[in-house]
C-alpha cells in the first residue's frame, strides 16, 4: 500500500485496530489520573497503574466503550467547535462589563451541546431507543433557553438612578483577637 495522503495513514491505522488502542489509552490515563489526584487508595503508584491497567483492558472487553466513544468524540469535536466560535465571538463584540451574563450563557450553550451529544451517541449505539427526545426536545431546550436568560439577567449588575452601581463587593478580613 501506497502512502499519499494522512487518510491513508488513518486508514491503515484503523484497518489494524487503533480505535481499540485509543480507548484504552483514554481510560488508562484518566482512571490513572483520578486515582493518583485523589489517593483513595493510598499513595502507591504502582497499585494506581495495575487498577489503572485493569480497567482500561476491562473496557476493551465487550466493545460497547470502543463503539461509544467511536460515536461520542467527532460529536463532541463539532460542539467543541461551536462554543469556541461563540467564545471567540463574545470576546470580540461584547463589553467587558457585560461579559459575566454572557460567560452564564456560554455555560448554558455548553449543556446544551452537552445533553445533545448525549442523547444523540445513546441513540445511535442503540442505548436510548424510546421517543422521549424526540417528543420533548423542543421543550426542554425552550426551558433551558428561558432559564439561562433568567440567570444572566439576574447576575449582571444593575445600576441606580444616579448611575452608581448597585451591586457591592464583598470584603471579608480575617479578624483575630
Amino acid at each position: 500500500m501506497v502512502i499519499s495522503s494522512v487518510m491513508d495513514v488513518l486508514n491503515m491505522w484503523n484497518n489494524v485496530g487503533i480505535d481499540y488502542v485509543l480507548v484504552f489509552l483514554l481510560v488508562f490515563a484518566f482512571s490513572f489520573g483520578v486515582l493518583t489526584a485523589t489517593n483513595i487508595l493510598g499513595k502507591s503508584k504502582p497499585v494506581h497503574v495495575i487498577i489503572a491497567l485493569v480497567l482500561g483492558l476491562m473496557s476493551l472487553k465487550s466493545g460497547q466503550a470502543v463503539d461509544f466513544m467511536g460515536r461520542a468524540f467527532p460529536k463532541a469535536a463539532v460542539a467543541i467547535s461551536i462554543i469556541l466560535i461563540l467564545v471567540i465571538l463574545t470576546a470580540v463584540f461584547v463589553p467587558k462589563e457585560h461579559a459575566g451574563g454572557w460567560a452564564i450563557g456560554l455555560y448554558a450553550v455548553g449543556g446544551i451541546a452537552f445533553l445533545f451529544v448525549v442523547f444523540n451517541t445513546f441513540s445511535e449505539v442503540s442505548w436510548y431507543s424510546s421517543g422521549w427526545w424526540s417528543d420533548y426536545a423542543g421543550l426542554l431546550i425552550g426551558a433551558l433557553l428561558i432559564i439561562g436568560v433568567i440567570i444572566a439577567v439576574s447576575a449582571t449588575g444593575s445600576k441606580d438612578n444616579n448611575g452608581g452601581d448597585k451591586t457591592k463587593e464583598l470584603h471579608w478580613e480575617p479578624r483575630f483577637n
